[in-house]
């Protein structure tokens, strides 16, 4: 039985509908929504029918264990994962209907094993390395696995859905060029005979910034949750809405007078008479302790107010002071959320952390609680700027 809510992440649904439509008009093709590190901590069982009801084609996630919680959870859309072990199950996968994402032969026929075993046909998508010198089929090894698969095509235990690469945004040049070592890959699979119906190249930011890398799909991660991969344009500016708003709510007020320490170490001082509120939500919870004395703020009673002291690992404090008449406890906090509503952005923190704001939403614990919700969008949320700037960062 849950005892009341301190730490609460709204999760957005129309928020999430509305990116993914965006992103679909946007590209004109098929919509892949990444759904790794629990929906990018926004809960993945959360997402997947909001993304779908937005226009995704699938859902995908970086490793296998993901896919099957997603599955335990009910989730039955179509899903992809890319990220093996050497241990991996892959019996696990075909049993469930999880497409596969090969990086080399051994595991393409370490597939096509388990689908025989299982007596069932393996549905994969053929990841090549262009460039980003992550995972992916190697060049030099192109040729051999595109001929394994087309042989086990044939034979009909496995089938060919997708070949997919992924951008190390390093500017417009480099990213041409990944595009031209993809275009070989693609011809190459074709000339053993293998067509597949996805080629997707791009992630939120190429797919919000250079058009011509669209293919026939887009493979979006961070543009999904209403959050800019790119470090010169705001959400509101792409047209996306922000999907997680974090809330918590103050649990003591006290009045100090001026010169009180506040917080471990006394690194604030009380330069006047003030209130403190204490607020339930610390680094354990995904807030950075570093923000101590960083000018991060949050929202209270519509006003921004200061996070004051030090952070600790279960709660921090907050200068109220004007406020102080018109609060009571359990008085909302907003940590950040959509700024076109009011709330701080999550790239203040971002910002002060010298991250970026991926790093901050897939950081927020376990123990703060997402909660679905269908509050309509803000009316004028939603109006892109024209232009869109090259991708400077990304991480999907």
């Amino acid at each position: 039985m849950r005892t009341g809510g301190m730490r609460i992440a709204e999760i957005s649904l129309p928020a999430v509908r509305h990116n993914v439509r965006r992103i679909k008009e946007l590209s004109g093709g098929q919509v892949i929504v990444v759904v790794k590190a629990d929906g990018y901590g926004h809960g993945a069982a959360i997402i997947a029918q909001a993304a779908m009801d937005g226009g995704a084609t699938m859902l995908a996630t970086a490793d296998l264990e993901e896919s099957l919680r997603l599955r335990e959870a009910g989730v039955e859309v179509p899903l992809l994962c890319w990220l093996h072990g050497p241990r991996t199950d892959f019996g696990a996968a075909i049993e469930h209907r999880i497409e596969l994402g090969v990086n080399n032969l051994a595991q393409l026929d370490a597939i096509a094993e388990a689908a025989r075993a299982a007596g069932l046909q393996a549905t994969v998508q053929l990841k090549v390395d262009t460039g980003l010198s992550r995972n992916g089929i190697q060049p030099s090894d192109w040729d051999v696995v595109f001929a394994r698969a087309a042989e086990l095509v044939a034979e009909g235990t496995i089938s060919v859905r997708g070949i997919f690469s992924h951008l190390a945004n390093a500017g417009a040049d480099a990213d041409r060029a990944q595009a031209a070592n993809f275009d070989e890959a693609i011809a190459l699979l074709a000339a053993h005979g293998v067509e597949p119906e996805m080629r997707h190249l791009a992630a939120s930011a190429a797919t919000l910034s250079s058009p011509h890398l669209h293919y026939d799909t887009v493979r979006i991660g961070v543009a999904a949750y209403g959050l800019s991969p790119l470090a010169d344009k705001t959400s509101a500016q792409l047209g996306l809405v922000p999907a997680m708003t974090l809330k918590s709510e103050i649990v003591a007020l006290r009045g100090v007078p001026a010169g009180t320490g506040v917080s471990y170490g006394y690194n604030h001082v009380c330069e006047t008479a003030t209130t403190l509120a204490l607020v339930p939500m610390g680094y354990a919870d995904g807030m950075p302790r570093a923000l101590n004395g960083s000018g991060a703020w949050v929202t209270v009673a519509g006003e921004h107010r200061p996070i004051v002291g030090r952070i600790g690992m279960d709660q921090f404090i907050v200068d109220v002071g004007p406020l102080a008449g018109r609060l009571e406890l359990g008085e909302p906090v907003v940590l950040f959320g959509d700024p076109e509503r009011g709330a701080p952005p999550v790239e203040i923190w971002a910002g002060l952390m010298r991250t970026i704001n991926y790093e901050i939403i897939v950081g927020i614990g376990p123990r703060v609680l997402r909660v679905p919700v269908e509050e309509p969008l803000a009316p004028d949320a939603v109006e892109p700027d024209e232009a869109i700037a090259e991708p400077v960062r990304s991480d999907a």
